[in-house]
């Protein structure tokens, strides 16, 4: 018996066959999203997605927005990477203006096909949605329906390329997400709330101060700039010997010497967001402990005034406390209750408190560094004492190029005598500097303003000549 005999598809013909159902595929699901009914179209695409993986050797993993009431971190962080791989080839785009940020996003609409290339290997993402009814009753008879809608990724790839884009290409997409939202981040400055989320609210943090405007000392500006770079690189470090990824300075000096500003330059310098604990608005060790589970890794957290902030914080609480009708006789019982305590502060410096979160830097700020208990000033509390000092000539040089633009002038010499006589704060010079625009205003009016300051500190008797 006769049997004709069948040629085998070559490798060309299998490829080009796939590539037109491909193409196909694409062109239909073009069309479709153009033509189909709004109502109609999750449905559809949910089909069409199932139909075009079984003919396909490829895998796909589904990605939810949450699992179980857990929100998926992976998720989002595709939602942030893939808003970077968005063309002029793609059909749709979302565009959103997050309350309190300067610009817009773009991000990624659904049923959108994106593709990545990661170590020469394809992969494919698309967003999807799904809905599902639930029943609201009101009563045995009566009920309404809640309609709920559920957000995925699907991202598809060769089933050879499973394990690589488990283990390497998912770890690579939380990574550059969190590079992208730290590069575009709008710092901002938390304060103690007891109505905001977790005792927190926040505004945009718009201090323009850095590194480059700050008048301190050019060696100790050096020397931190240094060390917040060790800091910031050193995780592994810091976990290979057991102890928690944090750093703690002191900045001590006069009012006016630029502690706040250096807070801000600091901030802008690393990106991080900053928390004002103002231990006077704080009335328990449990609120202080609920105001550190709050805040974000890679973040600044401020203790102003430390010297005074425990005593100004338990006289600010009688007062509420008598404000409020508490008779005497429960009033102890009540300070007892309601009171930060140094062993309190202790924990958010270096106690269990301390271990809520990563990479994080605590400052504390005084006038009188010889006020402060001495167990928050020992290493591995307070790592490095900044002493921001009355303006030096360095200092005045910084300023006259910020609020001037000028580098050099026939009147630095004298500026420089008066600076070695005259105690001045940073703020004190840049005050009078801002006066002008013209330096050849400003610097005499400066002088001016020496004069009469050593003149009245001689008459006070504190300046001598």
């Amino acid at each position: 018996m006769w049997f004709p005999t069948r040629t085998m598809p070559s490798y060309e013909d299998i490829l080009s066959a796939s590539t037109s159902i491909s193409a196909s595929a694409y062109f239909l699901r073009t069309i479709a999203y153009n033509l189909i009914p709004e109502t109609l179209k999750d449905g559809f695409f949910s089909r069409l997605q199932k139909i075009s993986s079984s003919l396909s050797s490829h895998l796909t993993l589904v990605i939810e927005e949450s699992h179980r009431l857990t929100v998926n971190e992976l998720f989002h962080a595709a939602d942030v990477y893939l808003a970077q791989k968005l063309s002029s080839s793609t059909l749709r785009v979302k565009v959103n203006k997050p309350d309190k940020e300067r610009g817009f996003q773009l991000v990624t609409d659904k049923n959108q096909e994106l593709f990545d290339l990661f170590r020469g290997v394809k992969l494919k993402w698309v967003l999807l949605s799904s809905s599902r009814n639930h029943r609201l009753y009101k009563s045995d008879t009566e009920y309404g329906i809640l309609k709920e809608e559920m957000w995925y990724f699907e991202l598809s790839f060769h089933k050879k390329n499973r394990e690589m884009v488990i283990s390497s290409y998912l770890p690579y997409i939380l990574e550059k997400a969190k590079e992208i939202k730290e590069r575009k981040k709008t710092l901002k400055l938390h304060t103690v709330d007891y109505y905001g989320s977790d005792f927190w609210g926040s505004v945009n943090l718009d201090h323009t101060a850095s590194f480059e405007t700050m008048a301190m000392d050019p060696m100790m500006k050096a020397a931190l700039i240094e060390d917040l770079d060790r800091f910031t690189r050193s995780r592994e470090f810091y976990r290979r010997v057991g102890r928690v990824w944090k750093r703690g300075y002191l900045l001590y000096g006069p009012p006016g010497t630029g502690k706040s500003s250096l807070v801000a330059a600091m901030a802008n310098y690393l990106k991080f967001d900053v928390y004002n604990l103002d231990l006077k608005e704080i009335q328990c060790n449990s609120d202080l402990r609920r105001l550190l589970l709050g805040t974000d890794n890679r973040s600044i957290i401020v203790v102003e005034d430390i010297d005074t902030s425990l005593d100004s914080a338990e006289g600010g609480r009688v007062k509420d406390l008598f404000l409020r009708g508490i008779k005497i006789g429960s009033l102890l019982n009540s300070l007892m209750a309601l009171q930060v305590t140094l062993s309190g502060l202790l924990n958010l410096v270096d106690g269990l408190w301390s271990s809520c979160g990563d990479e994080k830097i605590i400052v504390f700020t005084t006038n009188h560094k010889d006020r402060i208990d001495p167990v928050l000033l020992r290493p591995g509390r307070m790592d490095m004492h900044l002493h921001m000092s009355y303006c030096t000539f360095d200092g005045f040089e910084t300023l006259a190029s910020n609020y001037l633009r000028i580098h050099d002038h026939q009147l630095f010499d004298e500026i420089k005598g008066w600076l070695d006589k005259v105690q001045a704060t940073p703020a004190e010079v840049a005050g009078e500097l801002m006066k002008y625009e013209d330096p050849d205003v400003a610097l005499p009016g400066l002088i001016r303003w020496f004069r009469d300051k050593a003149n009245t500190e001689m008459q006070q008797g504190s300046l001598e000549i």
